[in-house]
């Protein structure tokens, strides 16, 4: 469906983005979200099983847990498989007691703790990863969910084992907490955090569900759940220093009744487009109002002005009535987020979706209509990035939409009315 290789050597590159990169995004949509839910039993069988060897080697079941840190995956499954199997291996397999029953309120008072314990990892990381990093990679959005899955669990059925249900809401309670404390110190608004709680939700699941068979089966104390903490940092520098975003391009095509020479002057600048309907643009999703050009020719600057402010478009290319090119020099935030406060300057809004170019591009049809191609090249610094370009692909197709269709009705309207310009 991609059209490429894929081979047992694709998985030795360490960061989970240069393989993505390495597949490529040539295939449709739905091939990646089949992708993710086949990796998913693959992923549980990956820690499961690491876990059952640590507890079979006579390691804490704790250390199998390094299978989901990147790049130390690797170290960690070779030594899990020299190891011998000791005898310190019965506590693990008693399946035949099930967890003790405990008191509601020491229960409840483990539960909070691991709430707190959430937060403080949340915070912690996002805080290491955002801005000391600048990176919105795979230890942040996969590990670090996980992770806090499987700590909160483990907290929570300690000193004594819990049911399997109780211990899944607290775990979600965790990431919950976590993004409502993100949210109330202003790292991001609440519309990105709504967006990445499906894929944190799952992953804390996963963890608490390892957490929870070696709470049932073993009292190994914190230290190697700790010491993948500790790595954890190390491991979001390594990836922050050897991923580089790849450059997307989005195009969105409309057929006009008019010809070229009558788009034209409407395709480098439009008067006052009408108020969305779309109920995401209420949300705060930045959409194009209007549009307008100085000078003429290469070197003239188009100036595309969003809710959010103005892009600032030097032209490259001036081919009238077939092309039109132009580099992005500066750009305003994709979305005014929502938040407790009157304004959060969250991270991902500059410089991880990153428009670098654009083009519109018209062909004359028989009959006297044309055919315009909108198109952006721009870069999503933001992993999972075949998650994220969901929603910014299909933002993408619905800003070109707008435009097109606004340029599709002025150029109709009596055969092609010019649009005003400077």
């Amino acid at each position: 469906m991609t059209k490429r290789v894929w081979t047992p050597v694709s998985y030795l590159a360490p960061s989970l983005i240069l393989r993505q990169q390495a597949i490529g995004h040539d295939g449709p949509m739905p091939l990646y979200a089949a992708l993710g839910i086949i990796t998913l039993p693959f992923l549980w069988i990956g820690m499961s099983m690491s876990v059952r060897r640590a507890a079979d080697a006579g390691l804490s079941p704790w250390f199998g847990i390094t299978f989901i840190v990147p790049i130390i995956n690797y170290v960690a499954m070779a030594v899990l498989a020299c190891l011998p199997t000791t005898a310190r291996t019965a506590a693990w397999n008693d399946e035949s007691a099930p967890p003790p029953s405990v008191q509601m309120d020491a229960g409840a008072k483990r539960a909070i703790l691991a709430v707190l314990v959430s937060v403080v990892e949340a915070l912690g990381m996002t805080a290491l990863a955002v801005y000391g990093l600048g990176s919105y990679g795979a230890v942040l959005f996969l590990v670090t969910p996980c992770l806090i899955g499987a700590t909160a669990a483990r907290i929570y059925n300690t000193p004594q084992p819990r049911p399997l249900g109780a211990t899944l809401v607290v775990a979600i309670f965790g990431i919950l907490a976590a993004g409502g404390s993100i949210l109330l110190v202003g790292i991001e608004g609440l519309l990105c955090l709504a967006m990445a709680f499906p894929i944190a939700a799952a992953l804390a699941v996963l963890g608490a569900l390892v957490a929870w068979a070696i709470s049932a089966r073993s009292l190994a104390g914190p230290a190697p759940a700790a010491l993948v903490l500790v790595l954890l940092p190390g491991a979001a520098g390594v990836e922050a220093m050897v991923v580089k975003p790849e450059l997307r391009a989005v195009t969105t095509s409309v057929e006009i009744d008019a010809p070229p020479d009558a788009v034209w002057p409407n395709v480098i600048g439009f008067s006052e487009l009408p108020a969305p309907p779309e109920w995401f643009f209420k949300l705060g999703i930045a959409y194009p109002q209007r549009a307008r050009i100085d000078g003429s020719g290469v070197g003239a600057v188009r100036h595309c002005e969003f809710s959010t402010g103005p892009f600032v478009e030097p032209v490259t290319v001036w081919d009238p009535p077939h092309r039109l090119a132009f580099d992005v020099r500066a750009e305003p935030p994709s979305m005014q987020e929502w938040s407790p406060y009157a304004h959060v300057n969250a991270p991902h809004l500059e410089g991880y979706m990153v428009s670098k170019q654009g083009e519109f591009r018209l062909t004359a049809l028989p009959n006297q209509r044309t055919r315009v191609e909108g198109t952006t090249y721009y870069t999503l610094a933001i992993f999972p990035e075949s998650y994220w370009v969901t929603y910014s692909d299909a933002l993408l197709h619905a800003i070109h939409g707008r435009v097109l269709s606004h340029i599709k009705n002025l150029s109709e309207r009596n055969g092609g009315t010019v649009a005003p310009r400077e």
